[in-house]
């Protein structure tokens, strides 16, 4: 008897409370619904990140660009300097040299004595770039460094993702040759055109006594 009297007091507290049949649940469907945030003034994302710092000429002793290069990237290391020197440089290009008979692709150094450096500008990064050894000093108006604009950036940047590689003979206008592959092998003869972007010769050669021009590639010619 008293389970049954209980039974019927949670029925009678439940028909006058209706609300507390509610679950967790349920009541979640009252909350109302989460708005988007509105992002329209969140900055767009740039798709490609614009490099830090700027680009400084420096000088260095002749012919020892690569070293310098290297010992500074070295220093930027050592001191921690990631976040102020960011880019070391030698600018070079392709060519094929003409030794021996035989052609070899190489790099040139485009500005023989200097490279590049890409960095923020302070009294630290200043020191560190200026002691390196092999560094001569910073290319600028007086003693200020002065940064290169963008356009000449990306002039140089250029220049050196050219496909066509460039040949360099050392040769003269003038300069007196042999022949030495060809219809006119063993033929003497004076130069008289130089064409390095297609690795090519105009030679005088003397043919019944008179002056005649002949194209020949730089392998067909040989100094005397």
């Amino acid at each position: 008897m008293l389970m049954a009297d209980k039974d019927k007091k949670v029925k009678k507290d439940e028909a006058e409370n209706p609300a507390a049949e509610a679950t967790p649940a349920d009541s979640s469907t009252d909350t109302p619904a989460e708005t988007p945030a509105d992002d329209s003034d969140a900055p767009s994302v740039k798709p490609i990140e614009e490099k830090k710092g700027q680009w400084f000429v420096v000088h260095t002793y002749s012919g020892h660009e690569n070293k310098a290069a290297e010992a500074l990237k070295q220093r930027v290391a050592a001191m921690n300097l990631e976040k102020k020197i960011f880019e070391v440089l030698v600018p070079t290009r392709n060519i094929v040299l003409v030794r021996h008979g035989k052609k070899e692709e190489t790099k040139e150094k485009i500005f023989p004595g200097y490279i590049l450096v890409r960095m923020t500008l302070d009294d630290e990064s200043w020191l560190a770039v200026r002691t390196t050894q092999g560094v001569t000093a910073f290319v600028g108006m007086g003693n200020k460094p002065t940064p290169i604009s963008d356009k000449e950036v990306m002039a140089i940047m250029k220049f050196m993702e050219l496909e066509a590689p460039k040949f360099r003979a050392k040769f003269s206008k003038g300069e007196a040759v042999k022949i030495v592959d060809g219809p006119f092998a063993d033929f003497l003869g004076t130069i008289d055109h130089i064409d390095e972007e297609k690795g090519k010769v105009k030679v005088l050669v003397s043919i019944f006594g008179r002056e005649t021009p002949v194209e020949l590639d730089f392998l067909q010619i040989r100094k005397l």
